[in-house]
């Protein structure tokens, strides 16, 4: 079973049981996650950024506008904090100081680089498009030159890298199974709904198959 080896910085200290390095587990989390947020400093001023992002083997692609201060920060290579969190429940227990969240976490450190080859550029984008709607890039018009120099590429390396991961009930002191207060797990899931289109497709036109999003479809209690 391959892993990623914890460094000084990526190992988990706090509750260490919950500690994931397995890089299949890792993946899968990065491939279910939509949005992931990005830490940086510039200018002396620290910058937490949502954005999307997708994933080729053991690396991270994200693309923005080229005139976007964040990626033009990260086009100097500076350190960034890289991370996708899923909720998948509402842990409620009989004490305030119990309560907690079911949760699938990842977080990547090291230095973004600018992709400037035009091949890994293109592929990059695809993989972004990909993994929001799964084959989509296949059946869209994909940009032209003018629209892929608008676009700035980066890449991550999952270098140092850990995940953190809760599962269960929540636990509480024995104390107060006895209270007349429910406890449990709520669950919490992406759903898709019905596509709503824009009015501007042409008759006969299919609207989009949402059974595509094989990720709503993962639910952990």
């Amino acid at each position: 079973m391959e892993a990623y080896q914890p460094t000084e910085r990526t190992q988990v200290r706090r509750l260490p049981k919950r500690a994931v390095y397995d890089k299949q587990q890792v993946h899968s989390i990065l491939d279910e996650g939509f949005f992931c947020h990005l830490g940086f400093v510039a200018d002396d001023q620290p910058y937490v950024i949502p954005t999307g992002y997708g994933r080729v083997d053991d690396r991270i692609y994200l693309h923005g506008s080229a005139a976007s201060r964040m990626l033009r920060a990260l086009d100097r290579g500076i350190p960034v904090c890289f991370t996708v969190t899923l909720v998948d429940g509402l842990v409620l227990a009989r004490s305030a100081f119990h309560h907690s969240m079911n949760y699938r976490s990842v977080v990547v450190l090291g230095q973004a680089h600018p992709v400037s080859d035009p091949r890994e550029k293109f592929a990059a984008l695809r993989a972004i498009t990909n993994h929001i709607v799964p084959g989509r890039w296949e059946e869209v018009r994909q940009p032209d030159e003018r629209e892929i120099k608008a676009t700035s590429v980066l890449s991550l390396d999952l270098d140092e890298v850990s995940a953190k991961v809760r599962t269960g009930p929540p636990v509480d002191e024995e104390r107060d199974y006895s209270l007349p207060v429910w406890g449990g797990v709520v669950p919490l899931r992406n759903a898709a709904a019905e596509p709503i289109s824009d009015g501007r497709n042409p008759e006969g036109v299919k609207p989009l198959d949402t059974t595509r999003f094989v990720r709503f479809a993962r639910q952990v209690l």
